[in-house]
């Protein structure tokens, strides 16, 4: 299946040039089946290969992230932090959160939003899914923008410039992101694991104390 995609996106991005580049990213935002490690490196080689600029194959991407982006994160500020409190409260001990849990992230977020927004977007399988705490926590539009673009850049120069240099060989950049992926998984399901064990123990002392 995963041919059948990366053909698909060859004809698009072929078709439609920088426009293809665009909407593909804007896609990949919202529907991660759509890699970007079959998008960007492709997109480099064809501006390699001197169909295109890699400039404008960068700054396109780069506006296609930030239009992706910004769906999920009115998505989210349409829900609202009340609505998710709601669920939380509802549903929560379903996946072994409480509401306390989530005023924890709350806070966290706020901290380290813009941090979150601009590392986020550099990061493999976080990319999108940072868009929604931001739209939730209603982060000022202005700073998401800005992050969300810089991050998004960095991201954009490093797949479509790899794909460049690479050439003929631009799929290869996609065995470098995957693994880059699982160190990430790794990463987040030890943080995971922590995070249990501290709302554990906190619960554990709570009830030892009363």
């Amino acid at each position: 299946m995963l041919s059948g995609l990366a053909t698909w996106v060859q004809d698009v991005i072929e078709s439609l040039g920088y426009l293809g580049v665009a909407i593909l990213v804007v896609v990949e935002n919202l529907f991660p089946p759509i890699p970007s490690e079959i998008v960007l490196p492709f997109a480099g080689f064809v501006a390699q290969r001197g169909d295109a600029s890699v400039v404008i194959m960068i700054l396109a991407a780069t506006i296609g992230s930030v239009v992706g982006a910004l769906i999920l994160y009115y998505i989210s500020w349409v829900i609202g932090p009340d609505r998710l409190r709601q669920f939380v409260v509802r549903f929560g001990k379903w996946f072994g959160v409480k509401e306390s849990d989530l005023t924890r992230a709350e806070e966290w977020f706020d901290r380290r939003s813009t941090t979150a927004v601009l590392v986020g977007r550099c990061v493999p399988l976080i990319r999108s899914i940072v868009s929604i705490p931001a739209g939730f926590r209603r982060m000022k539009i202005v700073p998401f923008v800005i992050y969300t673009f810089i991050g998004s850049a960095v991201w954009n120069i490093i797949l479509i410039g790899a794909g460049a240099l690479l050439g003929d060989n631009w799929d290869a950049v996609g065995d470098y992101v995957g693994i880059f992926q699982y160190v990430v998984i790794a990463v987040i399901g030890l943080a995971l694991i922590r995070f249990a064990y501290i709302v554990i123990k906190r619960r554990k002392g709570s009830k030892t104390s009363s």
